[in-house]
């Protein structure tokens, strides 16, 4: 493939990258008819050809992503984040619900979920605006834009309410800021505030937060000013965190205090880990069988083919179809980052961690989810998890990190 005298390579890796999200989807949708084949007269068996529509719509937008130039991507940036941050605010008034939330917008015969798009325009507004300002990154006034430009679809998904998705933005944006060459310091005192808010519920956790803030400002000399803001900002936080709490919903808070052992629910928010973690072992080392899950077919696990997928993989494929999804996603993951390292334009590499950051809390916490080490937050796991927008902007992404790779040679 050429563009005017520049060669573009579509290697080997770049083939591999693609057979693993194809691998992925492929098991995403075995898991989604065995997680509802037998609801032949439900809403719920219907999502099986759903999801092959949203894979067919998902491998034409794929497609189109890698015959663009990035510039295309880099150009439109600003302006796809303008046009999500519209269709946040309109899910607000005119939002669909779904699971005691408005969430969707309804266009047409379709639902569009703004929150699954935010994500992949935030980090290219954000790769923008860092590759843009790579001279100046530490400066105080672009660190408050670069956070700005996250914190705004993530207050707003919050006010949904949808918790889970809003703290995605918690992994991107961090991981994007350091990459670009924002000082380690500078990333620890900005998201500090944030672990000083969940240490504020035990005085022992709040106050060796604050002695780790301590050591840390009198390592850095950074004058006694500076330090008494530090301080004081992340005081104030600890302080005001209780109304905060409370401004959660109660579901929503009933899960953070299930996942630290300060609520014990079985037949409530329990019940979903405790009936994933059954599935999950009753695998064993092969698993039980496509379509002959106990757990999956008698339908004792909610929303098995969507949030809880992997219990599907890990009682019916066992653990070595749990290993093969863990092998597909750390390729992903690992190839993600390679091309982040060698692709020489500032606005691919960012955008590149950006999507594999994305990817990573993803994956990382969904897994965790389904085992019962990590809260039950309601992120999918991507190619595999029923839904559309995830899908389409899952596949877009790697349709990103492709087109990405094939220009890496490019300043």
């Amino acid at each position: 493939m050429e563009l005017g005298s520049q060669k573009l390579k579509f290697g080997v890796w770049e083939a591999g990258l693609v057979l693993a999200m194809l691998c992925l989807i492929g098991l995403g949708l075995a898991s989604i008819y065995s997680a509802t084949a037998s609801q032949q007269t439900s809403y719920l068996a219907h999502n099986f050809m759903r999801q092959i529509y949203w894979a067919i719509l998902g491998t034409i937008l794929f497609l189109v992503t890698i015959s663009l130039h990035p510039k295309f991507f880099e150009a439109t940036a600003y302006l796809f984040y303008g046009l999500v941050l519209v269709a946040l605010l309109a899910v607000l008034f005119v939002g669909r619900s779904g699971g005691g939330a408005a969430r969707w917008l309804a266009i047409g015969g379709f639902r569009v979920q703004p929150s699954e798009w935010a994500k992949l325009a935030t980090i290219l507004a954000l790769a923008r605006f860092l590759a843009d300002h790579h001279d100046a990154v530490n400066e105080r006034k672009n660190l408050l834009i670069a956070a700005a430009l996250g914190l705004m679809p993530m207050l707003l998904i919050f006010k949904q309410p949808d918790l889970g998705t809003s703290l995605v933005f918690i992994a991107i944006v961090p991981a994007m800021m350091f990459w670009a060459g924002v000082s380690p310091l500078i990333l620890f005192l900005t998201f500090l505030p944030g672990i000083t808010a969940l240490a504020s519920f035990q005085v022992w956790s709040f106050f060796l937060v604050m002695l780790i803030l301590a050591v840390v400002l009198f390592l850095s000399q950074k004058g006694l000013l500076f330090s008494l803001l530090h301080a004081g900002l992340n005081i104030l936080v600890g302080i005001v965190t209780p109304s905060l709490w409370n401004s959660l919903e109660p579901y929503q808070q009933k899960r953070v205090l299930a996942f630290v052992g300060l609520v014990k629910d079985p037949r409530g928010i329990n019940y979903q880990v405790i009936q994933s973690k059954v599935a999950i072992g009753s695998g064993g080392l092969v698993g039980k069988g496509f379509l002959h899950g106990t757990q999956t077919q008698l339908r004792f696990l909610p929303e098995q083919h969507t949030d809880f997928i992997f219990s599907v993989i890990g009682e019916e494929f066992g653990f070595i179809g749990g290993l093969v999804v863990v092998a597909l996603f750390v390729f992903l993951l690992v190839r993600g980052v390679q091309i982040a390292a060698s692709t020489k334009h500032g606005f691919y590499s960012l955008a590149s961690i950006g999507i594999v950051s994305l990817f990573f809390y993803h994956y990382f916490v969904n897994l965790g989810m389904v085992m019962g080490i990590m809260p039950v937050t309601g992120l999918p796991l991507p190619f595999i998890s029923y839904g559309g927008s995830f899908l389409l902007t899952s596949m877009i992404g790697v349709g990103l990190l492709v087109n990405f790779a094939m220009h890496r040679q490019e300043y």
